[in-house]
């Protein structure tokens, strides 16, 4: 009896001595005050870690019986150990310092949690620091084509900046900008991205395997998360190239408590081609093109854990072209002007509200708005002056097309125990689509106007969702994260849901390695008619309609992931196999384009399924004076419409059996440092005329025997996209020297696009050769084009 009483006694004092206790905080940059977001929280002997949240925020359940050791890294950020008697929950919030020389990011006395820890799969975290040291065209460093470098991610063509993910359409991709959708994403006809590389502190890419919180689209999300700004000290940077200046300031609203950031970025080619232009003319022509982009954010710390934020976006793209025209008959002065532009561009906000209910309950509220609005104008003006009088004429004409959402969202994190995180959350979105409206106005001296619109007319629909997901360690071996999102939309008195079940799992081969796999089933209610091959914003938004239903699809996937050091140096490697099937694609008939507005635009369309399957394999070298990756991707994609290619199955546009991407970086010194890009891709499907024959113009005159003098000329191109551009590949090189005095950092970048000068085709056409017969010729755009750019931080 009393050893039976001693073992209870004993019991209970292990359990009293072994409780669990969480520790909770945020972790921040030492220099700046910005939370960083991904940062890993490890404890070794217990092999229990976990990360932070969009905000910088972390909580960890330990069950221990004395101290613990936390490990606390993050990739550019020099590593802390932390030791702490862990007899209660404790608030410990960390800054760490950013590294002064790249070794300094190797974790040597413990492991951190690796790529083969996650639960998530397909998904790539990009540092800006590495982005801004690979040659981009012009010299702009751009996150979209940084992203086209990773694998099962393709271009749309040369210098373009649409996404085209895993056989996936660009409208399938989520683009968030501190969580506000982003629906056109190109400058300049698609030659650069609408953001500014001052202003973004981080980049996660998600191809497949997508968690429950994100929903929406079909291929990929891409969340872009602004910087806070500096809540130490006022800083700012300036840069000029090529094509483009930027300037950027940042600051404290409040030291520690609150700090802003403001980014800014314009062309100048109209600045300095216009002249040019009025020269030629003698003044009686100009045309012109520019592009403005303006990114801001404030932040304040209400409380210890109250936190607010506002952020804000704002770009326009224009192209004008005007002429005028005077002259004198018969002692009548006649004068002509004409106009015409067109402009683009998005507007987003965000307002969100942080508050932690307490050590495990994290919240944050969201009210967001997102416009994108496509203009064409054109006006005329007559003028007659006889001497005794004067008559006007005006003609106004006005094409206008966009989509306007506002919305509403909660998210949750509640951090369980060791074992569990949960996600959970809700959101609504009012859309509202304008399909095309045409606007006439005509005006006469003394005469009554004449106004009118025609056209389609907006749509409004009402989406919402809720989710639930948990990322659930099962044991040391194996951990999963299955979620379910439920989603729904009105439009037009039709009612849309559907269940979106998702689930990853992660188990354990070795200390080092791991197999993954996923499955994703997901909706998407609105859809992206397109006319151009580059992503003009021509591009329509449409909704699902009473008519035209909802996207669907989903996609298994299976993946090996391994870390591995070789001279101290790290690497990770990971493979995938993949299979997606989409549902309810649409398409344009023959013939059909977004100009006519005649009819609707659900009576130019098909709809249709798609699929696509492939592999992608990853390698990257993550430290040390030589970093950078390999990606290959081998991958089939295929569509299929009743009314299109007479219901046979033709290859996606953007079926590219082989994509390689080779990207390095060699620290030379600690002031300059090369980068050195190689792509190579298969060439694009599209369709060609394979034959033509001569047809009567008068059939009647051939059926009754009379001669038909003239004929015409028919052409038959067979398959839809049956023919295969020429390959594609390119050199990009990069040398950029960073130094400066005092307190001034100084960073100069001379870039070489297409460094070997190799004609890619850009698009094919029907041309003749010297004997006047046809012929299929290509046109391309970009030989080599040297680029440089200088900026400074202060």
């Amino acid at each position: 009896m009393r050893l039976y009483l001693v073992l209870i006694f004993t019991f209970i004092c292990s359990f009293a001595l072994a409780q669990s206790h969480t520790i909770s905080g945020y972790i921040s940059d030492a220099k700046t005050g910005e939370r960083l977001i991904g940062a890993n929280v490890y404890e070794p002997s217990l092999k229990n870690g976990t990360t932070t949240n969009t905000y910088g925020f972390y909580s960890i359940t330990l069950t221990v019986k004395d101290s613990v050791r936390l490990l606390v890294s993050y990739v550019g950020y020099q590593s802390q150990i932390v030791r702490l008697l862990l007899q209660k929950d404790e608030v410990l919030d960390l800054n760490l310092q950013p590294s002064v020389t790249l070794n300094e990011v190797l974790i040597t006395s413990s492991r951190s949690e690796q790529i083969q820890d996650r639960t998530q799969m397909s998904r790539i975290d990009l540092p800006m620091e590495k982005l801004k040291s690979i040659p981009m065209f012009m010299g702009e460093t751009d996150i979209l084509k940084a992203i086209q470098l990773l694998p099962g991610v393709q271009s749309g063509g040369e210098g373009s900046s649409g996404l085209y993910v895993r056989g996936g359409g660009p409208d399938q991709n989520l683009i968030l900008l501190d969580g506000a959708p982003v629906y056109n994403v190109s400058h300049l006809f698609g030659f650069f991205s609408v953001f500014n590389s001052d202003a973004i502190k981080n980049v996660t890419l998600y191809t497949g395997g997508f968690p429950a919180r994100y929903g929406g689209r079909l291929s990929s999300v891409i969340d872009i998360t602004m910087k806070e700004g500096n809540m130490k000290k006022m800083s700012g940077s300036a840069g000029i190239g090529l094509v483009a200046s930027r300037l950027m300031l940042e600051g404290p609203i409040k030291k520690d408590k609150g700090s802003f950031i403001v980014s800014a970025r314009r062309t100048y080619i109209d600045l300095l081609l216009s002249p040019l232009i009025k020269l030629a003319s003698d003044g009686e022509a100009t045309t012109g093109y520019y592009f403005w982009d303006i990114n801001a954010k404030a932040n304040y710390i209400l409380s210890p854990k109250d936190r607010i934020y506002l952020s804000l976006y704002g770009g326009r793209d224009r192209f004008y072209a005007s002429t005028f025209y005077k002259y004198q008959s018969a002692g009548t002065e006649y004068s002509e002007r004409n106009n015409f532009g067109i402009k683009w561009g998005n507007v987003t906000a965000t307002t969100r509200w942080n508050h932690q209910f307490n050590k495990k309950l994290f919240a944050n509220t969201s009210l967001l708005f997102s416009d994108f609005r496509f203009i064409i104008k054109a006006d005329l003006n007559e003028a007659t002056n006889d001497g005794f009088s004067k008559t006007t004429n005006s003609y106004i004409l006005k094409y206008l097309s966009g989509i306007n959402d506002q919305s509403i969202k909660t998210d949750f994190d509640y951090y369980a125990g060791s074992k569990h995180l949960l996600r959970f959350g809700a959101g609504y979105i009012y859309h509202t689509f304008t399909t095309g409206t045409i606007q006439y106005n005509y005006t006469q001296t003394n005469s009554a106007s004449f106004d009118t619109s025609f056209g389609s007319k907006p749509v409004y629909s009402h989406e919402f969702y809720s989710y639930i997901e948990d990322d659930w360690q099962l044991s040391s071996l194996i951990k999963i994260n299955p979620g379910i999102r439920w989603s729904g939309n009105v439009v037009q008195g039709k009612f849309f849901q559907m269940p979106e079940p998702r689930i990853s799992v992660r188990y354990l081969l070795t200390e080092h390695s791991s197999i993954k796999a996923s499955f994703v089933m997901m909706q998407q209610y609105l859809h992206l008619l397109s006319n151009s091959n580059i992503g003009l914003p021509t591009d329509l938004w449409v909704p699902a309609t009473a008519r035209i239903k909802p996207q669907r699809s989903w996609q298994p996937a299976l993946g090996y992931s391994h870390s591995f050091k070789k001279n101290d140096q790290d690497f990770e490697f990971t493979t995938e196999v993949y299979y997606k099937e989409m549902h309810n694609l649409i398409d344009y008939l023959g013939g059909a384009n977004f100009i006519n507005t005649a009819e609707s635009w659900e009576n130019k369309v098909d709809a249709g399924k798609g699929w696509s399957y492939g592999v992608e394999f990853f390698l990257q070298k993550k430290t040390g004076r030589l970093s950078g990756w390999i990606g290959y991707t081998l991958s089939y994609s295929r569509r299929r419409f009743p009314n299109i290619n007479f219901n046979e199955t033709f290859p996606y546009k953007y079926d590219r059996r082989h994509d390689i991407e080779i990207v390095l970086e060699r620290k030379v010194n600690d002031k300059f440092s090369l980068g050195i890009t190689w792509v190579f891709g298969t060439g694009n499907a599209i369709t060609l005329p394979i034959a033509q024959y001569n047809a009567p113009q008068n059939p009647y005159a051939l059926a009754n025997g009379l001669e038909s003098y003239y004929s015409n000329t028919i052409e038959y191109y067979g398959g839809k996209n049956a023919f295969r551009m020429k390959p594609y590949h390119r050199l990009d090189l990069g040398l950029n020297w960073s130094g400066g005095k005092h307190k001034r950092k100084d960073q100069l970048n001379i870039s070489f696009y297409n460094a070997y000068s190799r004609l890619n085709p850009y698009f094919y056409y029907i041309g003749y050769d010297r004997y006047g017969n046809k012929q299929v010729r290509s046109l391309s755009l970009f030989p080599i084009i040297p680029s440089i750019s200088y900026s400074i931080s202060f």
